[in-house]
């Protein structure tokens, strides 16, 4: 029927519209798949977080001609760079302290040298790369825990 047109009056009208099924030659799987499509209006959607057309860069990396001139997003504030470059870190807390030398750092370490160093160390201490061997489980404990006080304490 389609490309084909039918001309009723209003009464016809709304019989045929109150019997018409548009979900009448599917499937329940197709019905289900196309409810689930219209929940979005029929447009591709990704998870939050993800960039499909980006280069893992900048919130609007994907786009080339996008330039945040003003360092409005932080990205080439001039403000922004300066400012992380430039303040003086604070010496770290006894408890902060700690942490470091529980990673095998010292006072001096960057937010770089601290994700590195935890992710050699978690390696290192897991069972599973030690072939099951649960010897170094409480070394890892106390690594996983120092990461964590260092990023809630906000050192790194």
């Amino acid at each position: 029927m389609e490309g084909q047109f039918s001309w009723f009056c209003t009464g016809h009208i709304r019989d045929y519209n109150k019997n018409y099924n548009f979900f009448a030659n599917m499937s329940a799987d197709e019905v289900q798949g196309y409810q689930r499509e219209n929940r979005t209006g029929h447009r591709p959607t990704w998870k939050m977080g993800m960039n499909p057309g980006g280069t893992g860069g900048g919130k609007f990396s994907a786009d080339p001609a996008f330039r945040d001139t003003f360092g409005f997003f932080g990205e080439n504030s001039p403000y922004e760079a300066g400012a992380k470059k430039d303040a003086p870190k604070r010496p770290p807390r006894n408890a902060e302290r700690k942490a470091l030398l529980a990673l095998g750092l010292d006072e001096r370490a960057t937010l770089a040298d601290i994700k590195t160093r935890y992710k050699e160390l978690v390696k290192k201490f897991h069972p599973d790369m030690n072939g099951g061997d649960r010897t170094t489980e409480d070394r890892l404990q106390k690594v996983i825990q120092a990461h964590d006080y260092l990023k809630k304490s906000g050192f790194c």
